[in-house]
């Protein structure tokens, strides 16, 4: 079995990967023309790969995870209120690139600021958050949350909703409708495919 730390890491490394490629493809964003619109269409795949990706990790995570650290870390509370900040912030961020083309100015702007802001989330969660909970969590509950944010990721949305308050109880009652429906959406539009 996978634990919490297993799954959130794989997903970190995931997305760090993405934020790397994207960054190094920021430098040519300005001489797009020289790149032409294929170099462009890739980043906005790109782009859209990663608001999926973000979208149902930080989604898994408010149901599960963060109210976890909030009952067994001491200071949990603090801990999780600042991420779930980073993560609304982020939700704001992703959700406006959602209408914007590679190369624009504005995209390019967001996604700059999303990258350096991607990586202090992480950072946030393994240097702190994660060595706290590892102090108090047994293996069996970081195994069976493991498995919860696995199967959550596999039902959950796939797009930021960044007016959905990131309660445990709203998003479980809300979480597959609002899911159902951003797959319905990536359906129709053929988001999230290559």
């Amino acid at each position: 079995m996978t634990d919490v730390f297993t799954v959130l890491a794989n997903d970190h490394t995931e997305v760090k990967q993405m934020l790397t490629e994207l960054e190094a493809g920021s430098a040519g964003a300005s001489s797009a023309s020289v790149h032409g619109a294929d170099a462009l269409e890739l980043r906005k795949k790109m782009v859209e790969q990663l608001i999926i990706e973000e979208s149902k990790h930080e989604a898994v995570e408010e149901e599960y995870f963060w109210p976890a650290v909030r009952e067994l870390v001491p200071d949990g509370d603090r801990l999780a209120d600042h991420a779930v900040g980073q993560e609304q912030a982020a939700k704001k961020v992703l959700n406006d690139l959602i209408g914007l083309d590679a190369g624009e100015a504005r995209f390019e702007e967001l996604l700059a600021n999303f990258i350096t802001d991607g990586r202090a989330h992480i950072a946030f969660e393994e240097n702190e958050v994660w060595p706290a909970l590892r102090r108090v969590i047994t293996d069996e509950r970081a195994e069976r949350l493991g498995e919860k944010l696995e199967q959550g990721k596999k039902t959950a949305p796939t797009r930021p909703h960044p007016n959905t308050p990131p309660k445990p109880g709203v998003l479980k009652a809300a979480g597959p409708a609002v899911a159902a429906a951003d797959k319905v959406r990536d359906k129709i539009t053929g988001r999230g495919r290559d």
